[in-house]
């Protein structure tokens, strides 16, 4: 047990040095200075090893930090050595960041989220953190980064608070750091942010037709961009799953696209019936393609790289519409279930989400294919403003 208690350090002020015993001592020079010195013993030599300034390190950590010392001298390693191993060996924050962004990039099937997991952090941690070694960032410099964004921008700052999180939990894991990320003190460190659940805009499905007789009219310098946002309309799809739709995927003959899973969000393949107008449009883009080794359906300006997500918001744009090509998804389920007796089932099938029911997932054996052939078609013809072909529900007559 060291002589010395934390009481004692905190009120001694006269220059001289203070035991705590097996060499560890606090030095008080005359100026005011206090800091942390370990005297050890090692091949008839004795030497002095700095250990921190008593204001930064705490006398339980002078104590940890002697005992290391200790061990390495023992173990006849050089901690001065040890200590510039260390320093040069441990990474800071931008390069842990570079460094876990190189080894998730190739299981993120989006690369649009692969360049904002780091634009973001260039952006909001980099300025604070980015030179700060990871074994040096603690909850209060990470609480300090997110503060300033917690309240503007929100969603934002969550993203920035997981993705710190991400880093510094690898850096724990790789041996660079003695602790994981303390999520729940930097939490609690921050002011509640408001409950605020944005849905992307959508345009309602009356408006759907008149929509696409617009859209069918522009330039003809935007041909594949208004085919491939027809054809996103078309067939309920995700813009990603679209614009990285590729010629091997698609079968003509049987009026069926097959996503792989590692391009759906949920990571299982589906397969999209295809209607007789969005056969039409891939026909027409079959006739636009710039060769037989063109493998996306919708390629955009470069060779060989698909449309952009953006090219679709500058559609939208040139048009005056405000919503979001996602948004279109919303306008398809609420059609199917206003305007049609298509089951829940079947449209939530045909827009590819999870099953919530676990149950329900097991049993669930058929993707409903030939209803959603027909629910896909049905849509089609919404789209081009002709009368649907709803068939009312029969409900069975009380027999008296």
């Amino acid at each position: 047990m060291g002589k010395l208690t934390a009481v004692q350090v905190r009120n001694l002020k006269e220059p001289g040095r203070y035991s705590d015993g097996q060499g560890l001592m606090l030095v008080i020079a005359t100026d005011g200075s206090r800091k942390w010195v370990l005297r050890v013993q090692a091949d008839g030599r004795r030497r002095d090893f700095g250990l921190g300034a008593a204001a930064q390190v705490s006398l339980a950590e002078a104590r940890d930090a002697a005992a290391t010392v200790r061990k390495q001298v023992k173990a006849g390693q050089d901690p001065r050595a040890e200590r510039r191993r260390v320093r040069e060996t441990v990474p800071t924050f931008r390069e842990a960041a570079l460094r876990v962004h190189d080894e998730h990039k190739p299981s993120w099937k989006n690369p649009r989220h692969a360049k904002q997991w780091l634009a973001t952090l260039e952006q909001h941690a980099f300025p604070a953190l980015g030179s700060v070694r990871v074994d040096k960032i603690d909850g209060p410099m990470v609480r300090d980064v997110l503060a300033n964004i917690w309240l503007t921008i929100p969603e934002t700052a969550r993203r920035v608070s997981q993705r710190i999180g991400t880093v510094l939990d690898w850096a724990h894991a790789k041996g660079y750091r003695p602790s994981e990320t303390p999520t729940r003190s930097i939490s609690c460190g921050l002011p509640k942010q408001p409950k605020v659940r944005e849905h992307f805009a959508a345009m309602p499905y009356a408006d759907a037709p008149d929509f696409l007789a617009r859209l069918r009219g522009t330039d003809k310098a935007w041909e594949t961009v208004r085919l491939a946002f027809e054809f996103l309309i078309l067939t309920a799809v995700r813009s990603g799953e679209m614009r990285g739709a590729r010629w091997e995927e698609i079968d003509l003959e049987a009026r069926l696209w097959a996503i792989p899973g590692q391009r759906m969000k949920a990571g299982k393949a589906h397969a999209v019936p295809l209607s007789g107008r969005a056969v039409a449009i891939l026909e027409r883009m079959r006739e636009l393609r710039r060769g037989e080794d063109q493998a996306f359906v919708f390629e955009g300006a470069k060779l060989g790289r698909p449309l952009s997500d953006m090219t679709l918001t500058m559609l939208l744009r040139r048009m005056g519409v405000s919503v979001t090509a996602h948004g279109f998804r919303s306008s398809f389920r609420d059609w199917a279930a206003e305007a049609t007796n298509f089951p829940r089932e079947v449209a939530e099938a045909a827009l590819a989400h999870a099953v919530e029911s676990r149950v329900e997932a097991a049993y669930r054996r058929s993707d409903l294919l030939d209803k959603r052939r027909k629910l896909m078609e049905q849509w089609a013809r919404h789209c081009a403003g002709e009368a649907g072909a709803v068939v009312p529900l029969i409900r069975k007559m009380a027999i008296p």
